[in-house]
């Protein structure tokens, strides 16, 4: 289980749109709910849902009683539930993490695709997964057919592996390109003054050039282009707020000196 390593593949599966030209990163996004141009929450972009910085009134506290808790333990249609939340910051003026904005990126996915499960599934097997020959792989739905992009995604550490190798080498997997040019890019370009890329954790005391994909418990994706190199990491860790990230400094320093 990923928890929000789910995360980094909704933002593939949506860059892979994105270059096909079948969705815009910053034109308001498709939300029914936001469709009326008086409506505060219509000039919301992809871009922004991405990052992290639509302004939603979405906190994620893990507490069990936030926003986020009830989305995804008793909603049926989280996507739903997240885009009737009010603004409480302009949009693109300040970031603030929240699984929600991954589940309305996650139905505008869907509805891309052809708007069930089965079109998602079959999008990502034949897009992605199969193309990085991913053997372990399992997305969760929820009741209204929207992939749980936040959280509810599964691999083995082999299959992850093989996903960070992806974005090593700038979206292009035994010579053939998956990730339109510029989406790893895109992907690692910090977000205002925070530590968040797109899908990716950014800045950090790691190398300089590294970013890394993160888990509720310390599962991580870490890429170092500096030194060609992935760094898989799946064990459970409960050690909040950071879950050891001075454990991954160390072993990501361990395994460079290793090499």
């Amino acid at each position: 289980m990923s928890y929000s390593v789910s995360k980094s593949v909704i933002n593939a599966l949506i860059g892979i749109l994105v270059g096909d030209g079948k969705l815009n990163l910053y034109a308001p996004s498709p939300v029914a709910a936001w469709s009326s141009p008086a409506d505060p929450r219509h000039a919301i972009t992809l871009d922004e849902l991405l990052r992290m910085t639509s302004g939603l009134n979405l906190e994620e506290s893990g507490s069990g009683f936030d926003p986020v808790s009830r989305m995804l333990f008793l909603e049926r249609d989280m996507a739903g539930f997240a885009a009737r939340a009010n603004l409480k910051a302009k949009p693109g003026e300040t970031w603030e993490y929240t699984s929600g904005n991954t589940l309305i990126a996650s139905a505008i996915l869907r509805d891309a695709v052809g708007g069930h499960a089965e079109d998602v599934w079959q999008f990502a097997a034949r897009r992605l997964v199969n193309r990085l020959g991913m053997r372990n792989f399992l997305m969760e739905f929820d009741d209204a057919e929207t992939p749980i992009g936040s959280t509810r995604i599964y691999a083995s550490a082999r299959d992850w592996a093989r996903f960070g190798n992806l974005h090593l080498n700038d979206g292009v997997v035994n010579g053939k390109r998956i990730l339109p040019k510029g989406w790893v890019t895109y992907s690692t370009q910090q977000t205002l003054d925070s530590p968040y890329g797109a899908g990716f954790w950014v800045k950090t005391a790691i190398p300089a050039d590294a970013y890394f994909a993160s888990g509720n418990f310390g599962q991580r994706i870490v890429i170092i282009p500096s030194e060609q190199l992935v760094i898989v990491r799946f064990g459970i860790t409960v050690d909040p707020p950071d879950f050891d990230m001075k454990g991954l400094l160390r072993l990501v320093k361990d395994v460079i000196a290793a090499r």
